[in-house]
């Protein structure tokens, strides 16, 4: 997985190939945090020096530096699936959110 924690926030890690460099990106933010490094300590110190940078700007400013969940989301996925899903759903007895909720637990790591 390229997810780091970085000062109990997790930031997701790619590399770009147009600087050669590893590049981290918060999640979960108001707004954009990312930063740079060739290699992982040195992006881990980056990372903790432009989160620092945003959570002081968002203070200054009053802005909620977090992004906030309702919970709810529009997915397309192909009618074949969606009523795949479905009966899937009825057979098990539960309702389509609730398989859905249980796929996605299923694929997302902690």
């Amino acid at each position: 997985m390229n997810i780091l924690t970085i000062d109990n926030h997790r930031a997701v890690v790619t590399y770009d190939p147009d600087t050669d460099m590893l590049r981290g990106e918060f999640l979960g933010l108001n707004g954009g945090a990312d930063f740079y490094a060739s290699d992982i300590p040195t992006l881990k110190a980056e990372g903790s020096r432009s989160l620092a940078a945003f959570l002081d700007v968002c203070k200054e400013n009053g802005i909620d530096p977090f992004r906030h969940f309702s919970g709810r989301f529009n997915a397309r996925i192909s009618p074949e699936l969606h009523a795949r899903a479905v009966e899937t759903a009825a057979a098990e007895g539960i309702s389509l959110n609730q398989l859905i909720e249980r796929a996605i637990e299923h694929e997302v790591t902690t």
